[in-house]
């Protein structure tokens, strides 16, 4: 059942939000010229002459080593350091005292530092603690049997499934709902352990059939597994119900799951290490381990011979609850969605029907709850829904780190639909998002991935791709490893120098990739990147290469520096781009609740904040 809309936090006011966006929109004003430039271009566009007037000496010594840390650690109150008693609103005259009214250089790193951090979300005060947030949605919790996350996933997915999973189903119940819609599922983590773990009944879409046969097969093997898993907690509740246990019974149980633990564990290590190895588009991993199906199943019976006979009378009082995973899906029910069937010789356009009606036929099939069908479509703000899943219903929608316009279209599909009566989206790859107005002679009416709310889209505002690449920086992890690709950065550089003035190429569509890891030497990386430009490497012997190293290594502090002040502005830009999505949502009539929720530890995860929205 569903509870009132009175029990949850308080939400950040649309004045807040509004005005809190207009400061951080006034600051970038004057910050983000540091990041519209590309690193790429750092020697040949002389970018450090261009915008900064102080040393680079200076700079790193702020905010190189300890100091970036230092910064962030800051305890005097920025009111003060500012000179301002309202937070996340500074006039003017504050501005210059961080960049040059005439020339736009930063004069001030000290005070730029302090002003990024300002207008950074936890100092606008617009987001609601986690902590919270579940507090508020928690009603009566079920007893569960907990899923062992790391034993599926590397570390950073399972924190990240764990935590973004909890808010999901505390939302869910809140709201009295069963159904989710995962877009952008990928790999079906997410949509997987919402399944398995708290009894949902998922949709995981992605455009990727690949990522969905993939989905289908690691869900399918994880499903078979699981029921091992299942069968320790099964014995475990079971045995405490078990007053005075034969002696023989008891050794027996202890051998069965001893055995399950054994070669449980054996399985799920081969699992998790082949599914590191995996890449993001590769074809799903094949389970090595010794444990097969017949094995699994001859164990759970020889623990199930011993404890059936002995809790009969009491089998009755275990709760249904820690075994309600048991029954995840019909044999069936994972089937992946792929246009590869279709006859080779139909036209595009029955290919595209067939596919659709084989979805719907898929996605009709299975009305009970907890399962995960993984279904293959491209999903963009008018996507019609009913058209992929024919079983629709009062819903949840979700997206962890949807990459690019992918984000913002969730909130669209949300605010345009009845059905989807919640919102959990964590968006990625901002570097991806379609801007209104950063080619102007395309900017014509449209659904584009930024601006959304009404503010940015009357003022024409846009960050340009190298910004939004910048925004998704790490400075969390940057402060506690100091950790930045310098030397790698540096070689690209050069490397541009050289192909600007040696081949007298400016723009290229070519990229150099990831050559810096498999070059012994720069000599080596400038061949190997002049070979892939498809570029005449005899041109240039190696000392003439050599000449240009000597003649920049001197300035490499320079691009670290520059680096640093990027990372430092990286926080400023995604928010700007979280608060323009949630002043949209702010000006929408039919939502009754809606604000950002710090998911994450940035340091594990750094794109950690997610947009949540419940309807009226």
């Amino acid at each position: 059942m569903s509870r009132s809309l009175s029990s949850l936090p308080p939400e950040p006011a649309a004045e807040t939000v509004a005005s809190r966006l207009r400061a951080v929109a006034q600051f970038l004003r004057r910050a983000l010229p540091l990041c519209q430039a590309h690193t790429v271009e750092f020697y040949t566009r002389g970018l450090w002459e261009q915008l900064v007037a102080l040393s680079p000496e200076a700079v790193l010594e702020a905010l190189g080593g300890a100091g970036l840390l230092r910064q962030q650690q800051q305890q005097r109150p920025l009111e003060e350091a500012a000179g301002t008693a309202r937070p996340g609103l500074w006039d003017n005259c504050k501005f210059s005292n961080v960049f040059c009214e005439n020339s736009q250089k930063l004069v001030n790193v000290q005070f730029f530092a302090l002003a990024a951090k300002y207008h950074s979300l936890p100092s606008l005060e617009v987001c609601t603690p986690l902590d919270q947030m579940l507090g508020a949605l928690s009603g009566k919790q079920h007893e569960r049997c907990e899923i062992k996350t790391e034993k599926f996933m590397n570390d950073k997915k399972s924190h990240e499934v764990e935590m973004m999973s909890k808010l999901i189903d505390s939302i869910a119940n809140f709201c009295g709902i069963k159904q989710v819609i995962d877009l952008g599922s990928g790999k079906g983590y997410l949509s997987s352990f919402l399944s398995m773990q708290y009894n949902l009944k998922v949709y995981g879409i992605d455009s990727s059939n690949t990522n969905t046969y993939g989905a289908n097969e690691r869900n399918r093997k994880l499903k078979k597994h699981w029921r091992a898993y299942q069968s320790r907690a099964r014995a475990n509740v079971r045995g405490q119900v078990l007053e005075e246990p034969k002696d023989r019974a008891v050794q027996d149980e202890m051998k069965c799951r001893a055995n399950i633990n054994e070669k449980l564990l054996s399985t799920n290590n081969s699992l998790l290490s082949q599914d590191q190895m995996a890449s993001s588009d590769s074809v799903p991993l094949e389970i090595t381990g010794a444990f097969t199906d017949s094995a699994m199943l001859k164990t759970s019976k020889q623990t199930e011979t011993h404890l059936v006979a002995q809790t009969q009378s009491d089998g009755n009082k275990i709760s249904e609850n820690a075994f309600s995973l048991l029954n995840i899906l019909p044999a069936d029910a994972v089937e992946a969605v792929s246009s590869s069937k279709c006859n080779m010789e139909l036209c595009e356009e029955e290919k595209e029907q067939r596919k659709m009606a084989s979805i719907r036929a898929k996605a009709s099939k299975s009305n009970d709850s907890n399962i995960y069908l993984p279904l293959t479509s491209y999903i963009t703000a008018e996507t019609e829904l009913r058209d992929i899943i024919t079983d629709l219903e009062d819903c949840i929608m979700v997206g962890l780190h949807t990459c690019g316009d992918l984000a913002p279209s969730t909130l669209r599909i949300f605010t345009a639909k009845p059905e989807i009566k919640a919102v959990c989206s964590v968006g990625c790859c901002y570097h991806l998002l379609t801007e209104e107005f950063e080619n102007q002679k395309d900017s014509s009416p449209g659904l584009w991935g930024f601006p959304m709310c009404r503010y940015l889209k009357e003022e024409g505002w846009c960050c340009g791709r190298n910004a939004r690449m910048s925004a998704c920086l790490a400075l969390e992890r940057v402060a506690v490893s100091q950790v930045l690709p310098t030397e790698s950065l540096f070689y690209r550089a050069v490397l541009q120098v050289i192909i600007e003035e040696c081949y007298g190429v400016i723009k290229s569509d070519r990229h150099v990739g990831k050559i810096f890891s498999k070059s012994s030497s720069f000599v080596d990386y400038v061949r190997k990147s002049l070979k892939k430009l498809e570029l005449d490497e005899s041109k240039l012997p190696d000392s003439g290469i050599m000449d240009y190293y000597e003649k920049y290594k001197h300035r490499m502090n320079e691009l670290e520096a520059f680096n640093m002040l990027k990372v430092v502005l990286a926080p400023c830009i995604e928010v700007l781009l979280l608060l323009d999505r949630l002043c949209y949502l702010k000006e929408k009539d039919n939502i009754a609740w809606s604000g950002l929720v710090k998911l994450f530890d940035p340091v594990k995860s750094p794109r950690c904040y997610a947009v949540v929205a419940l309807k009226k």
